[in-house]
């Protein structure tokens, strides 16, 4: 009896995970090719129409369908058609760092409604305080009413691990935070809190440089270095929800048997800091002298000897730190943004060339067109999927 309870279970857990695929299956085919029919959405993805009736049903008690009327006909009896309705609802989408907030209001259709950009104080210690009330604010907005505000986003310079806990944010001060759980409670809205990087990275593959790739690392230069992974469509995240640390990594051998409590090996050569580090160095100036990083990049552009050769050193570890990566993931593109980014005209070509030879498949190598902004549309895709239940799926031509 216990036998047959067992695979009565799995058999009921197996058909609520088909259903939960072919909801999912069904609003991703809705998103990307509104206007359509029921007919038509049964086709593309090989279910039954029956199946999707049920599914547009339940869609469309959401609110997240609309009913069209009849379309143009083809000899025979026209078809009903139905459309995602993305506008009406919104989605509130964060980008949390140690000097500010950067948020956004968007519709599901990757609109932004508004948006806000508050610096923090120097020295300021309160950091949730002033989240909570950056988030009223925006949940409060004049562009929300109308419109049914399905939930928020996070993205967090941390590891962020299950129930939206952030591990250790020393940028914040925080460590095992249960700020999902808090926030929650806080708004009565569905939040989701996730590793800013990641968050970018679903931005750019559903609204950005990404569209179309089913494997992609966006890696983010600023500060420091992190990397979103996307798998098969998916964040990947690792064993201890750390995949991507590639500021870590080591460019070189000479990195070997030393000891990094802050930044990694490629970070202190690569990022925003190491390039006005060996910007400093170069020109042998004190500490807290010398060019920031932007500074650097423009004096390469007017032809600057010492700034065109830390450039050239900046994009040597790039290319390496890329070429390992693609060894490893075999990535459609790698995507680069954050601050050092905005300097892509300096960094894609030189990229690009140096990788050349050096692996099998060379992935595209693209500057972010969202931004800052990348994580406030990756928002939208995780909330929807906390929201609707939906899961990972093959999208569909």
């Amino acid at each position: 009896m216990r036998e047959r309870g067992q695979r009565l279970s799995a058999g009921f857990g197996r058909a609520g995970l088909s259903r939960q695929v072919n909801r999912s299956a069904v609003l991703s085919y809705l998103r990307h090719h509104s206007p359509t029919s029921r007919t038509q959405v049964a086709r593309g993805l090989g279910i039954s129409l029956p199946t999707v009736m049920r599914i547009v049903s339940e869609l469309e008690e959401q609110g997240l369908v609309n009913e069209l009327g009849p379309g143009e006909s083809t000899g025979g009896r026209p078809h009903s058609l139905i459309a995602f309705n993305g506008s009406s609802h919104c989605v509130i989408g964060i980008d949390l760092g140690g000097s500010k907030i950067f948020g956004a209001l968007a519709d599901l259709n990757g609109n932004i409604l508004v948006e806000r950009y508050h610096p923090f104080a120097s020295g300021q210690d309160n950091h949730y305080s002033a989240l909570c009330s950056f988030l009223e604010q925006l949940v409060e907005a004049e562009e929300a009413k109308g419109r049914a505000l399905m939930g928020i986003g996070i993205g967090v310079p941390s590891v962020v691990g299950p129930g939206g806990v952030v591990h250790w944010a020393p940028a914040l001060g925080w460590r095992d935070l249960p700020l999902q759980e808090m926030l929650t409670e806080r708004l009565s809205l569905p939040v989701v809190v996730e590793n800013d990087v990641n968050l970018a990275a679903l931005g750019e593959l559903e609204f950005g440089a990404g569209v179309g790739a089913r494997h992609l690392v966006c890696i983010a230069i600023g500060t420091g270095i992190g990397a979103g992974i996307v798998i098969d469509g998916s964040i990947y995240r690792g064993a201890h929800q750390a995949a991507g640390e590639i500021g870590y990594m080591l460019p070189g051998l000479e990195f070997l048997g030393r000891s990094y409590t802050g930044f990694g090996a490629l970070e202190s050569m690569a990022s925003g800091s190491g390039v006005a580090r060996r910007a400093r160095e170069l020109l042998r100036l004190g500490e807290g002298e010398g060019p920031s990083a932007e500074a650097v990049f423009a004096s390469a552009r007017a032809g600057e000897p010492w700034a065109v050769r830390v450039v050239e050193e900046t994009t040597s570890y790039l290319a390496l730190a890329i070429a390992n990566m693609a060894a490893m993931l075999d990535p459609e593109v790698v995507i680069l943004s954050g601050g050092v980014a905005q300097s892509a005209d300096l960094l894609l070509e030189p990229i690009e060339r140096k990788l050349h030879g050096l692996i099998p498949f060379i992935p595209r190598v693209a500057a972010s067109p969202l931004g800052r902004r990348a994580a406030v549309m990756g928002a939208i895709s995780m909330v929807l999927d906390l929201v609707t239940g939906r899961v990972s799926i093959r999208r569909f031509a």
